[in-house]
């Protein structure tokens, strides 16, 4: 059972069709939609009329906006900031105290692929260690790019809601030589279409932009597999979903005829 969504040149095509795909399903949700986006660095900032609207949409209701989402997956002001590694430190030492909201929890999906714990020694920072077998020569398993992020022993509990539901990304070396490039599979437990979608598509662009820059490779495409989505129909006003739904396709259309 799965429910595949054509795809698409950049993020914000990525997400509209998803949308329209999803809301199309019995009960405006399916399961195991798979969404591929071309170039995942592509109409990715609020300087695109169509991620402009979706985060007026959610600011105007309260929920956080795209660059909120997009950074609990990569800080990329950050990172332009401070550079790499260094920026690492910066989000340990100045950016997790007083964003932790719990101990098992802190809301960034960055700190658990940065800082996975081990039994025995410091936390293992999973981004950077892909980045430097990217960098060596001497590495041949170039299909062993994973970042874990659901942890079992903080993550299983009785409460329906809350909690990580980004689970795992596993990328990939695609071409040879001067061609190659990373390609990255993420997958999500449970995904909500409208609220975090969008901003989940442009933050794991930016992950897979850094590990492809600082690894000296092409960026090549995402897909992103939500085992359960659905277009959260119950915190929206269906109406206003429709309006959002129209000044997107327009923005679009009018960007599409000025191009």
């Amino acid at each position: 059972m799965y429910l595949p969504v054509p795809s698409q040149p950049d993020c914000v095509s990525a997400w509209r069709e998803a949308v329209r795909v999803v809301d199309g399903a019995p009960g405006h949700q399916a399961y195991n939609v798979i969404i591929d986006v071309a170039d995942p660095s592509a109409r990715a900032t609020l300087a695109d009329p169509v991620v402009a609207e979706v985060d007026a949409f959610l600011a105007g209701r309260g929920k956080k906006p795209i660059e909120t989402v997009a950074n609990t997956i990569f800080p990329a002001a950050l990172y332009h900031r401070h550079g790499a590694p260094l920026f690492f430190d910066r989000f340990r030492d100045n950016v997790l105290p007083k964003v932790r909201l719990k101990e098992a929890w802190s809301g960034y999906y960055f700190e658990r692929m940065m800082q996975l714990p081990q039994l025995d020694g410091p936390p293992i920072n999973q981004i950077w260690g892909i980045v430097e077998r990217l960098r060596n020569p001497k590495v041949r398993a170039l299909n062993k790019f994973e970042l874990s992020v659901f942890d079992p022993a903080r993550d299983v509990n009785d409460s329906p809601y809350g909690g990580q539901c980004l689970s795992f990304a596993s990328l990939k070396l695609i071409g040879k030589g001067d061609q190659r490039r990373i390609a990255m599979t993420a997958f999500y437990r449970n995904h909500f279409y409208i609220e975090k979608l969008l901003g989940n598509l442009i933050g794991l662009g930016r992950l897979q932009s850094f590990i492809a820059k600082e690894g000296g490779v092409g960026l090549g495409p995402m897909t992103i597999v939500s085992t359960h989505a659905e277009i959260d129909t119950g915190k929206w006003n269906r109406g206003d979903l429709q309006q959002l739904f129209a000044r997107c396709d327009q923005a679009s259309a009018q960007l599409l005829a000025a191009a």
